[in-house]
């Protein structure tokens, strides 16, 4: 058996990860009302032609974009608070995201499915504008980013004030339950091209951003103290951090809702099969993020088709027996580079 050397191992994992992906998008567009159905290929009939390209590939490539963009912030959050178990929705920042789609809908009296790229565009920027603005609240009461389980408690508070406050207007507001809850158990079922070409720019514009910092974040997990002996700005690199953690978590939680668990585990699969740099780390979060959420995607249809399970409640399931698996095998707070 041929081994592979150690520097080629992200190299190798980045190829396998995008044929993984390759082959799920293709699987989910062959997945319908009916199960696995391989018609799809017959593109000469129009209405086949219009669920293939309408429907089906603008949904798998939507849940791999949203997938990527919790992947990324996951290893963002994990690296940032030097915490295995810091997840995207820390913060505040899915509460926010949540009563910002919320205040939206009960203004724009409409439901996310609606397809207009101009809704979307503005539930993308109520979403940033919510998880920025709980961010920022958390913030404050935290009274800054220097200490970091005062900045987690901080955030678990703004959580919990903001989600009770979405479930007031819900109740308030009653025509915006349903979408509502479709959006708290996470759906992908809203996904559409406009969609993809808000999504996808975000997730570039993110990883990026993280990228650029993944030497700061290397520095970080030798402590913090260490780290600003390296010539660290760690009050700059926090705040471009957690933009970063803000909008990739505000732009999947305003068009899939929120979706538990891949943010979370998508950064210990990696680090499961290999040790990296956070400039590998990133990267490979994020695709292995999208390859989680559209894996969940085409179990969700195909599970109980034609009917359809809400991908949350799929992600919550998976997401939570490998966690307990996990467990029992290797402290999760232990934290790697």
């Amino acid at each position: 058996m041929m081994l592979i050397p150690s520097h080629h191992k992200p190299l190798v994992l980045l190829l396998a990860l995008a044929l993984l992906s390759s082959l799920l998008v293709m699987l989910g567009v062959a997945v319908g009302s009916t199960g696995f159905s391989w018609s799809w290929l017959d593109s000469s009939e129009p209405v086949q032609e219009q669920i293939l390209w309408q429907i089906r590939l603008p949904r798998s490539v939507g849940a791999w974009v949203a997938g990527g963009l919790l992947g990324l912030a996951g290893a963002v959050a994990q690296g940032l608070f030097r915490n295995a178990l810091a997840d995207p929705y820390l913060l505040g920042a899915s509460s926010g995201a949540g009563l910002g789609v919320a205040l939206l809908l009960v203004l724009a009296g409409t439901s996310p499915a609606a397809a207009s790229l101009w809704l979307r565009m503005g539930l993308t920027g109520a979403a940033f504008l919510g998880a920025v603005g709980a961010v920022l609240l958390t913030l404050i009461l935290a009274r800054g980013v220097e200490q970091t389980m005062r900045l987690l408690l901080a955030g678990v508070i703004v959580g919990v004030v903001l989600g009770s406050a979405t479930t007031l207007m819900i109740l308030m507001a009653p025509d915006i339950m349903r979408p509502m809850q479709a959006f708290v158990m996470g759906s992908t079922g809203f996904l559409g091209w406009n969609s993809v070409l808000i999504m996808a720019p975000l997730l570039a514009v993110c990883l990026l951003t993280a990228l650029g910092s993944s030497r700061a974040l290397d520095a970080m997990t030798l402590g913090e103290s260490t780290a600003a002996s390296l010539g660290v700005r760690l009050p700059t690199i926090r705040l471009i951090l957690i933009a970063v953690l803000a909008l990739a978590t505000g732009a999947a939680v305003a068009q899939a809702g929120l979706i538990a668990f891949v943010g979370l585990v998508a950064p210990h699969l990696v680090r499961s099969r290999l040790h990296c740099t956070h400039s590998w780390l990133l990267l490979l979060s994020a695709l292995t993020g999208g390859a989680l959420l559209l894996a969940a995607d085409i179990l969700a249809r195909w599970l109980v088709a034609p009917q359809e399970l809400p991908v949350g409640v799929v992600t919550t399931v998976l997401g939570g027996a490998y966690l307990l698996w996990l467990m029992h095998r290797k402290p999760l707070l232990e934290n790697r580079a």
